[in-house]
């Protein structure tokens, strides 16, 4: 009888070995939820993430509001962050949404979707090979579907000649005139 114990106790204990060495590779990415994760526009964006970002597929996460892509996850997403203000970071309109590119952490990367609130931000690791362009190309229709409060804009947006005074014009052609003047 203890024989028969012992074997099923082995049985049970390789079965349950081999299920969770199967399920290893399917484990969700440990993630914190961002402050305002709860926000029901987060939920917007997180039911319209797309199944693959640069080819990388998506992942299960254990926190809400986010999302995670690639073996290892090479792409994080976290919604409900406190947005940032104006800054002086770079930042680059893609399909109607504006990002902030962070690259002081190189080669991890910070992209946060300018002037939408809940705030978003994506990061990127391109040691596994992922282009920053491609992701955000292709997570900017699920942001573009939070409210656009603020837009990123240049230093030509916010000049005006007027402050210079006489500025010689170069964009107009001179007049043509006759020989002999």
């Amino acid at each position: 009888m203890k024989a028969r114990a012992v074997r099923t106790t082995a049985l049970v204990l390789s079965a349950g070995a081999i299920a969770l060495a199967l399920t290893g590779c399917a484990q969700d990415v440990p993630m914190e939820a961002a402050a305002d994760a709860n926000n029901p526009a987060c939920a917007d964006v997180i039911v319209r993430l797309p199944s693959s970002v640069d080819n990388l597929d998506r992942r299960y996460t254990n926190a809400q509001s986010t999302g995670a892509w690639g073996d290892p996850a090479s792409v994080l997403l976290y919604c409900g962050i406190e947005p940032s203000g104006p800054t002086t970071d770079s930042c680059v309109t893609v399909n109607g949404v504006d990002w902030i590119i962070d690259d002081s952490r190189a080669p991890l990367f910070r992209f946060e979707a300018y002037g939408r609130s809940p705030g978003v931000e994506v990061i990127v690791n391109s040691d596994e090979g992922v282009s920053g362009t491609n992701v955000i190309t292709e997570l900017s229709g699920s942001v573009g579907k939070l409210p656009q409060e603020r837009k990123c804009t240049a230093i030509t947006d916010s000049i005006d000649d007027s402050q210079f005074g006489d500025v010689p014009q170069t964009d107009v052609t001179p007049e043509a005139k006759p020989e002999g003047e």
